[in-house]
């Protein structure tokens, strides 16, 4: 599933979540996400800026599920979890053995497959810490970080009951 997809699969209070971290946290990504969607539809960011928060955040979900979108939407879910939700990836990359700088980022290349009994262990612990929606956010997000993604992950994601964006 591509990032434009996945916008459209999320509910709108995990999109809100995620841009409101954006709003708090990476003020000048949130700014440049505005300025870029917005000039894209020929129209000015305070257009957007006006509105309320959550107006805001729908405006934006509406431009980022738009197929030409996608670069920026995957953008945007990449800065979420590599800034916003480091333990998240830390749980994964413990489960998989993947070594990280401690918060998440990989050290090395990330691996050609993934381990089927390491992946299970890495999606239960998720599971087990983290809400279902994020959590499936997550794992398609990470399955997307390779051209055809991981076909033990892309299994998991078809079959397992707890994904929820399917």
């Amino acid at each position: 599933m591509k990032a434009y997809e996945l916008y459209q699969k999320i509910s709108p209070e995990l999109a809100l979540q995620q841009f409101q971290w954006m709003r708090d946290d990476e003020r000048e990504l949130y700014k440049t996400a505005i300025s870029t969607l917005a000039s894209a539809k020929k129209l000015r960011p305070v257009f957007v800026t006006k509105k309320s928060v959550p107006e805001q955040v729908a405006w934006i979900v509406k431009q980022l599920i738009n197929k030409k979108n996608n670069p920026i939407a995957e953008h945007l879910l990449q800065a979420f979890f590599m800034k916003g939700q480091q333990d998240m990836l830390v749980t994964f990359c413990d489960g998989l053995e993947i070594k990280h700088d401690g918060k998440g980022t990989v050290e090395e290349e990330l691996p050609e497959n993934l381990d089927k009994d390491k992946l299970k262990i890495a999606v239960d612990a998720l599971f087990d810490k983290f809400e279902p929606e994020i959590t499936s956010l997550y794992l398609y997000v990470f399955n997307i970080q390779t051209t055809n993604g991981w076909d033990s992950l892309t299994e998991i994601l078809d079959k397992d009951s707890r994904v929820l964006l399917k």
